[in-house]
C-alpha cells in the first residue's frame, strides 16, 4: 500500500487531505514543518510527499531540495496558497513532480497522487532492473568451478535473510560482487545499496562519511552532511576494506549495530537507522586483532555469516568462461563485433599466475583485444599479457 507524507503548518489543511487520501486507502502520516518532515523521511519509505511551501522553520523548497539526497526516489507534490508560475517552475526545477494551489481542487488532487505514484513504481522498477541487470552482467560470479559455486550455494543461502556478512578474499578477487550479489537477492533490493571504501577516506574524515555532521561541527562543515548510515536506511551498508578503519571510527561503527542508532558529528539526537551491514577485507583480521588494529567486538558483530571469496588461482577452470565474457563486454563497450580467441591463447592465459586476480585479468584481455586482429592468438597473448 502507497505510503504519503503530508507536511503542512496548517493542522486542518493536514487534517483534511488526510481524510481524503485515507478515503482512498493510503496510508499517511502528518508533519507540522520541514524538519518534522525530514526526519519521517529519515525514518521511514514514503511513496509520496505533499509539502506546503510556506512554512515557519524551513520553507518547502528547502525540504524538497534536501530531500533529494535523504530520499531521492520519493515523488514530491508542492502545495501553497501563495504560489505562481515563477514558484512552480523553481519547484519543477528543484524535482517536484507537479505543483499545486491551495486549496487542492479534489478531483485533480487524487489525479496527480495517482500519477505521481504511478512513476514512482515505474522509476522503482526500474532501478531494480537496471540493478539486476549490472548483477547479470558482472564478471566475478562467472564459470563452474566447485570453489565458486560454495560462494553462490552461501549467497542464495544468507541473502534473503537480513544477517551480517563478513566478505574476505585477495584484492580483485570479486568481494564487491558478492556484496552485490547479496543485497540484489535480499528483501531489501529495492532500497539503496550505499558503497564506502573505508581504504580512501583519511581516517579524520571516516566518521564524518559514516555517520554525517552537523553544520558547523568542525572548520569546513559549512552545511549539514547526511552520512551514509542514513543514506542505506531500508537498504543495504557495504563497509570494503574494513580492515583499514580507524579504530575510534570501529567504535562508532560497533556503537550503530548494537543500537540501530546514530549520531551525527557535532550533533546530539540519536537517529534510528534500519540498514543491514556488509563488510569486506583482504587483510587477516584475525592478526589485525592481535596487533590490537582491529576490535574484537566488532569483528564478531560482523562475522555473523563468512563468506571466502577464492583467487582466481584457485579456480583455474573458470578462466575460459571470463575470458569469453570479457570479450563480449568489451566488444560491446566499444560498439564492435566481438573477437574471437584461439585453443592455445585460452590454455596459455589459463596456465599464468594472476596476482591480480579477475581485475587483471579483464585488463589483459582488453589489452589482447586492442593489439591483436580478429582472433586472439597463443601468439597475440604471449606477445601483449605482459607476463
Amino acid at each position: 500500500m502507497p505510503r504519503i507524507l503530508i507536511i503542512d503548518d496548517e493542522k486542518a489543511i493536514r487534517n483534511t487531505l488526510k481524510e481524503i487520501l485515507e478515503f482512498e486507502s493510503y496510508t499517511v502520516d502528518q508533519a507540522e514543518d520541514g524538519p518534522a518532515g525530514l526526519d519521517l523521511l529519515i525514518q521511514h519509505k514514503y511513496d509520496l510527499v505533499l509539502c506546503d511551501i510556506k512554512m515557519p522553520k524551513m520553507d518547502g523548497l528547502e525540504v524538497l531540495s534536501r530531500a533529494q539526497t535523504l530520499a531521492p526516489d520519493t515523488a514530491f507534490i508542492m502545495v501553497s496558497a501563495h504560489g505562481n508560475i515563477e514558484t512552480a517552475v523553481e519547484a519543477t526545477k528543484k524535482g517536484a513532480y507537479d505543483f499545486l494551489p491551495k486549496p487542492p481542487d479534489l478531483n485533480r488532487l487524487l489525479v496527480t497522487v495517482r500519477n505521481a505514484l504511478d512513476r514512482t513504481k515505474l522509476v522503482t522498477e526500474t532501478k531494480t532492473l537496471k540493478k539486476k541487470l549490472s548483477v547479470t552482467k558482472g564478471s566475478a560470479m562467472i564459470g563452474s568451478s566447485a570453489a565458486l559455486g560454495a560462494v553462490r550455494k552461501a549467497i542464495e543461502k544468507v541473502a534473503p535473510t537480513d544477517a551480517r556478512v563478513l566478505i574476505t578474499g585477495p584484492n580483485g578477487a570479486g568481494k564487491e560482487m558478492v556484496a552485490r550479489q547479496l543485497h540484489e537477492l535480499s528483501p531489501r533490493a529495492q532500497g539503496p545499496m550505499v558503497e564506502v571504501n573505508c581504504a580512501a577516506i583519511p581516517s579524520e574524515l571516516i566518521e564524518s562519511e559514516l555517520f554525517g555532521h552537523e553544520k558547523g561541527s568542525f572548520t569546513s562543515a559549512v552545511k549539514q552532511r547526511i552520512g551514509k548510515f542514513e543514506q542505506a536506511d531500508g537498504g543495504t551498508l557495504f563497509l570494503d576494506e574494513i580492515g583499514d578503519m580507524s579504530l575510534s571510527a570501529q567504535a562508532k561503527v560497533l556503537r550503530a549495530l548494537q543500537e540501530s542508532k546514530i549520531t551525527r558529528v557535532g550533533g546530539e539526537k540519536e537517529i534510528s537507522v534500519n540498514v543491514r551491514v556488509l563488510a569486506a577485507t583482504n587483510k587477516d583480521l584475525m592478526q589485525e586483532i592481535a596487533d590490537k588494529n582491529f576490535r574484537e567486538d566488532l569483528y564478531h558483530r560482523l562475522s555473523v555469516i563468512l563468506i571466502q571469496v577464492p583467487a582466481l588461482n584457485d579456480r583455474r577452470e573458470d578462466i575460459p568462461d571470463l575470458i569469453q565474457k570479457f570479450l563480449a563486454d568489451i566488444a560491446a563497450d566499444y560498439g564492435n563485433k566481438p573477437k574471437k580467441i584461439d585453443a592455445g591463447a585460452l590454455k596459455y592465459l589459463q596456465a599464468l599466475d594472476w596476482r591480480g586476480n579477475i581485475r587483471e585479468l579483464r585488463n589483459v584481455v582488453e589489452r589482447l583485444v586492442i593489439m591483436s586482429d580478429d582472433t586472439v592468438t597463443e601468439a597475440d597473448a604471449k606477445a601483449f599479457a605482459g607476463k
